[in-house]
């Protein structure tokens, strides 16, 4: 469910959030007309293909400051001319953002007596015009920002366009606003199709070519209905910096791409990357998948204090060319089993881009063939890594070891000159690495030459922490002087771990060299994990209190015993579902998951499960406990409504057990899961 603009815990309001030069239409709160929403305005303004053609033929491509300054005092007309100051030093610009986009609490909180909006005099002192104009002369490209409603979503309550639409559209485009983000808060129950159509009508009028973006949080399905009123609009409620919220908004996006093409854009929200919630892993899957669906790029980080891998990410110009490919398909799912997700797009020149995607917390093989992913039969087929910007020869197989929340991202093309290239070759541990403080265990490792061109002098290590104590020895042969093209090389290694090693996650290197048939060096590295665990005792134990081996949630931190809360770590509350209250759980907020250590020891998780009542009537999720890499029980939707239910899985043999809430599928809102006495008996 979308997190609606009442939430408590946004930072200083809740909404959705759409591009704002361009014209994109966002649905709100459900609200009534003002008598003035349809009366004295000019008639609808016939359809013009010179002003509509050439709009955003690519997904638009900019800077929106939301997600970084919310209303904050930074929010002014120095950071935007800073903004688009650094899209043309920073080279990004070059690389097609185009976009320097203002966000909501640009204006003061009345109009003046002629009805017309007034730029906020602190913020914006020269008013938008010469900002607008500051901006053109970079050669770049402003937008601005409304709602579809008497007020915008800020809980200042900043003027609407609902019944000014056509004064508004005027002001903007004698400004020099390029792109309109048109959001839906305060909207009085006006019919939303309604709504946006009279925007788009009144931005025709203008005479001005303004990108117009809906952001209508895909509360009635606009992918239906606007593709003939703006250029792109939301599917998905507001983003948040978190691998839960950016996880969600993916699923949810991904099965619309029938309605994405030139000048029509599904729009599953602004970029989070660089903003801190997540890892730099997890921000290059996000911008991967953004990609990959043909969504606009807007970058959402404040790019004064931007670091120099944010910069990285978002200057790759390998994927972006994904995202901007003029034949305009979105991605589609070729297989997710297990969360380990197959994407191919469609590219202009015949090659597909394929995105090796590892939604899991452990890593994962992710597979497929250039056959499943549309491509034609080929004697082999070259593979570009977009992130190692390397090219390889591959026989048909397409496969990675991809870490956890990581994405490989390949473009795939049946290429003559396949011989050329070296083989592709596959890199990783057979299973996961588990160890005891001050024990030992063992790993095995493969090395697969993908291609069929031989891999010559192949080498292979295994490295662990830097200076930590940790001791990683071969246990057989580690090189072979040629690999055939088809066929592996294993490697088995004992992995040490020192004593007094704290639970969790430790950073292990593994690395292989290889010359191609023509005598280049390829190098391949691959980061993998050692766990540090300790076996779960004998008997039942409550999860609350056992260690985990990692956390992901949707909204603010797993919590031990208590309910989520809110955003920061220790605001929860006494776990409680249904008016039943647990002295012993986890509080969590979908999209969650939560792993532990069973030792192959275990037998069964039970638990009492349910929406938490500290959110009141909002609430749907879904429970679901699993063995490794096998669903033990799911509970199915459960709203506030339910009552606890018993949930009991057999988790016999299972070295990981993952406990995970999903939102039941209907978006993320308040979304308070509960494991009332959760607990694992081994």
């Amino acid at each position: 469910m979308r997190r609606l603009p009442t939430r408590s815990t946004s930072p200083v309001r809740r909404r959705v959030v759409a591009a704002v030069a361009v014209s994109v239409l966002c649905a709100g709160g459900v609200v009534a007309a003002p008598a003035s929403a349809t009366a004295s305005r000019p008639a609808p303004a016939e359809s013009s293909p010179a002003l509509d053609e050439g709009l955003a033929l690519t997904p638009p491509m900019g800077f929106n400051n939301w997600n970084s300054t919310h209303c904050s005092a930074d929010f002014d007309e120095s950071m935007v001319k800073g903004i688009a100051d650094l899209f043309v030093d920073k080279g990004l610009k070059d690389a097609g953002y185009q976009y320097v986009n203002l966000d909501d609490c640009w204006a003061l909180s009345a109009r003046d007596a002629n009805g017309k909006l007034v730029p906020d005099p602190a913020r914006f002192p020269n008013g938008i015009k010469a900002v607008a104009d500051y901006v053109h002369s970079k050669g770049l490209k402003l937008g601005i920002y409304t709602s579809a409603g008497t007020k915008t979503c800020s809980n200042v309550g900043f003027p609407g366009a609902l019944g000014h639409e056509y004064s508004d559209a005027r002001q903007f485009a004698d400004w020099g606003v390029d792109y309109l983000k048109y959001d839906n808060c305060n909207n009085q129950g006006v019919d939303a199709k309604q709504r946006y159509t009279t925007m788009r009508d009144a931005l025709r009028a203008t005479g001005r070519p303004i990108v117009y973006s809906i952001c209508e949080w895909g509360e009635n399905k606009p992918w239906e209905w606007a593709g003939d009123l703006g250029q792109l609009w939301r599917t998905t409620g507001d983003i948040s910096d978190s691998w839960g919220s950016m996880l969600s908004l993916l699923k949810q996006n991904l099965p619309l791409a029938q309605y994405a093409g030139p000048g029509h854009w599904n729009d599953p929200d602004m970029l989070e990357v660089g903003n801190g919630g997540m890892t730099d892993t997890e921000y290059r899957t996000h911008f991967s998948m953004w990609s990959v669906m043909a969504s606009p790029l807007l970058i959402g980080t404040d790019l004064r204090t931007a670091s120099g891998t944010t910069y990285e990410i978002l200057s790759n110009r390998d994927v972006i060319a994904v995202d901007q490919d003029p034949l305009g398909k979105q991605g589609t799912v070729v297989s997710s089993d297990g969360g380990r997700w197959v994407v191919s797009k469609e590219m202009e020149d015949g090659s597909r881009t394929v995105a090796l995607f590892n939604e899991t917390g452990s890593a994962q093989r992710v597979a497929t063939t250039a056959e499943a992913v549309g491509l034609p039969s080929a004697p082999a087929y070259v593979a570009r890594d977009l992130w190692q910007h390397k090219n390889a020869s591959t026989a048909g197989t397409l496969a990675a070891r991809v870490p956890a929340h990581g994405t490989v991202l390949l473009r795939v093309a049946a290429d003559p000159k396949w011989a050329s290239y070296p083989p592709a070759a596959e890199l990783g541990l057979d299973e996961h690495v588990f160890v005891e403080p001050g024990a030992s265990a063992k790993a095995s490792g493969t090395f697969a030459n993908l291609g069929r061109t031989p891999a010559r002098d192949v080498a292979v290590s295994l490295s662990g922490p830097s200076g930590k104590g940790w001791k990683i020895e071969a246990n057989g042969p580690t090189k072979a002087p040629v690999v055939p093209g088809g066929k592996s090389l294993r490697t088995r290694w004992t992995v040490s771990a020192p004593a007094g090693s704290a639970t969790g996650s430790y950073d292990l290197t593994l690395r292989a060299t290889y010359r191609s048939p023509q005598g280049a060096k390829v190098t391949s590295t691959v980061p993998v994990t050692a766990a540090v665990a300790t076996a779960p005792p004998s008997g039942a134990s409550a999860l609350g209190d056992l260690p985990w081996l990692s956390t992901t949630n949707g909204y603010g931190p797993v919590e031990r015993n208590t309910s989520n809360g809110e955003s920061a770590a220790g605001d929860g509350n006494p776990l409680t579902v249904g008016g039943v209250v647990y002295a012993k759980g986890l509080g969590v907020h979908a999209a969650s998951s939560v792993d532990f250590y069973a030792d192959r020891s275990c037998e069964h998780v039970t638990a009492q499960v349910g929406v938490d009542d500290e959110k009141g009537t909002k609430g749907t999720v879904t429970f679901e406990v699993w063995a490794d890499d096998r669903k033990a029980a799911s509970t199915g939707m459960l709203t506030n409504s339910d009552a606890p239910q018993a949930l009991s899985a057999d988790v016999a043999g299972a070295q990981v057990v993952r406990l995970v809430v999903t939102d039941g599928g209907d978006g993320i809102d308040s979304d308070h899961g509960d494991w009332g006495d959760a607990q694992l008996t081994c």
